[in-house]
């Protein structure tokens, strides 16, 4: 059974617009989650905030945002002045314009959700926007309050839905120039064909199994059993594979593949 929309509001394009209703493509409701306790009572703890210089509990009409102009020294904004910066509506996506959707590096896509129509009504209108999508190759850039902020979002068609992706704002993208020296070295020939037998070897279809958790299953195991009062004693770690430096990287690619040294 599909999960109850946590969205719903209206696609919007020029003059056309729908009813639509919107889901988080992923979820962790199923993962194990711990509550801290205190280990004398056994009972959980309540976090509150502490007036950092006086000591004293805050409540919660006190609470304000603050732009740090100096150390120690803030400048505070009130919660109308927050309000005013923000989208007029915060129910309707409305597709400013539109890029092909290769141009849309992986890096700027933050987090998934399911989009679809919400009732018979939007579906003709719904189902022509995103064919169109498809058949042009781009994807849909908007703006949506989303999580209690303003994001950038990018609507991609999938199937016979489409997938909504927050994206990250150019600011929080850093430039991988700073991180990635520049280098001339194209390697080694004979290596890099080596490289691709072993890719070869290696490659098969993808499985979602390949990401699955084994933390949470090795969790999930030591709660049974001390659910049944036989707890385990956690499987030591393996040790970390020793470091160094690859001395010959043709031998240690011919020992991956197998083959003998030359």
């Amino acid at each position: 059974m599909a999960p109850r929309p946590f969205w719903k509001g209206y696609l919007k394009l020029s003059l056309v617009s729908c009813p639509v209703a919107m889901t988080p493509a992923t979820s962790d409701a199923d993962k194990v989650k711990f509550h801290t306790l205190n280990r004398k009572t056994g009972n959980r703890i309540r976090a509150q905030y502490i007036d950092a210089v006086t000591e004293a509990p805050l409540e919660d009409d006190d609470a304000a945002k603050g732009f740090a102009r100096g150390e120690n020294d803030f400048l505070i904004l009130e919660d109308e002045e927050l309000d005013a910066v923000q989208l007029e509506s915060t129910k309707t996506i409305d597709i400013d314009v539109f890029v092909p959707a290769d141009e849309v590096g992986w890096i700027w896509y933050d987090k998934p959700h399911y989009l679809a129509p919400d009732g018979k009504v939007g579906e003709e209108a719904f189902g022509v926007i995103r064919d169109a999508m498809a058949s042009t190759k781009t994807v849909g850039i908007a703006r949506l309050v989303m999580y209690q902020r303003e994001r950038a979002v990018l609507l991609k068609p999938r199937e016979s839905g489409m997938v909504v992706w927050t994206l990250h704002y150019g600011d929080e993208v850093r430039d991988p120039d700073a991180y990635f020296p520049r280098s001339e070295n194209a390697g080694d020939a004979k290596a890099q064909k080596l490289v691709q037998q072993l890719i070869e070897q290696r490659t098969s279809k993808w499985d979602p199994a390949m990401v699955r958790d084994p933390v949470q299953d090795r969790l999930l195991d030591i709660i049974a059993s001390k659910k049944t009062g036989r707890a385990k004693r956690p499987a030591p770690r393996a040790a970390e594979p020793a470091g160094g430096n690859v001395v010959n990287i043709m031998d240690a690619l011919r020992r991956s593949l197998g083959k003998p040294r030359s």
